[in-house]
């Protein structure tokens, strides 16, 4: 799977060289000098516009003249997380109590709240060395950390999380699997999760694109009501549509839906 994304990233990099030295292509002679169909190239086209870095035309594309520089893969990582972070923080309403898990993504969106007065409950450790905007009121769950990691999680905090009740929980995840089931990476924090869903009104699961898809040896978040997943625009369709299939909503965030982020992208 990696190899795979490894090969589609080269292609597009390639990809919109090639549009940017000729300024305007057709699909035919892309799908001729990349080697694929042109079905693909398509998609390509739409991905690279959806970024900002090309133009569609009918039957091909040009180069954009406001096109951003292409991102390395952390670069483009981290900008997707706050771009996904900035979309989360957009649902929270004023005056509404959260749950936050501990996923610095998730963590991330109160970077984004405003000036709204928002109440969080979380076993993030690392929630108690950031500054928040004014209206941030933080409650952290105590409970027990082990080594480098700064997840709280053992009795103490189940416990006061089950004393608590949310207006929406933002959870970050490990992963989604091809068959759309929620990845926890840390089975201690798995009963975390699985309360902050139950004990919230609504959820919402944060996921950047190199989670889409993901395998291996984690355990799976027990849904026993269907909610939200936020991503990016590079997210795996085939997953992306199982999710919806099995009830969830999936909300893609598009680089230029934030401007202003993808603009300062890369240069931190």
């Amino acid at each position: 799977m990696k190899r795979d994304r490894q090969s589609v990233d080269l292609r597009h990099a390639e990809m919109l060289s090639y549009i940017r030295e000729r300024q305007e292509v057709k699909v035919e002679e892309l799908a001729k000098s990349f080697g694929v169909s042109s079905m693909t190239v398509r998609r390509d086209l739409q991905m690279l516009e959806a970024r900002g870095q090309i133009s569609r035309t009918h039957g091909g594309a040009t180069a954009d003249p406001r096109t951003a520089p292409v991102l390395d893969e952390q670069d483009e990582v981290a900008l997707c997380r706050r771009l996904i972070a900035c979309r989360a923080a957009a649902l929270i309403r004023s005056g509404e109590k959260i749950f936050i898990n501990g996923s610095s993504t998730a963590l991330g969106l109160l970077d984004y709240v405003g000036d709204k007065s928002v109440r969080v409950f979380s076993n993030n450790g690392l929630a108690v060395a950031r500054r928040y905007p004014a209206g941030v009121e933080l409650t952290v769950s105590g409970g027990s950390l082990r080594g480098q990691n700064h997840i709280m999680t053992g009795d103490c905090a189940l416990r006061n999380l089950l004393a608590e009740q949310a207006d929406a929980a933002f959870l970050g995840c490990s992963g989604i699997s091809p068959d759309g089931e929620i990845l926890c990476g840390i089975p201690n924090e798995l009963g975390l999760n699985e309360t902050m869903i139950s004990h919230a009104s609504r959820y919402y699961i944060l996921a950047d694109y190199t989670k889409i898809g993901k395998t291996g040896t984690y355990a799976s978040f027990s849904l026993e009501k269907t909610g939200c997943v936020i991503t990016d625009e590079r997210a795996n369709p085939f997953v992306v549509e199982r999710l919806r299939a099995i009830g969830m909503t999936v909300i893609q965030v598009r680089r230029s839906d934030y401007p202003e982020l993808a603009s300062s992208a890369g240069q931190e």
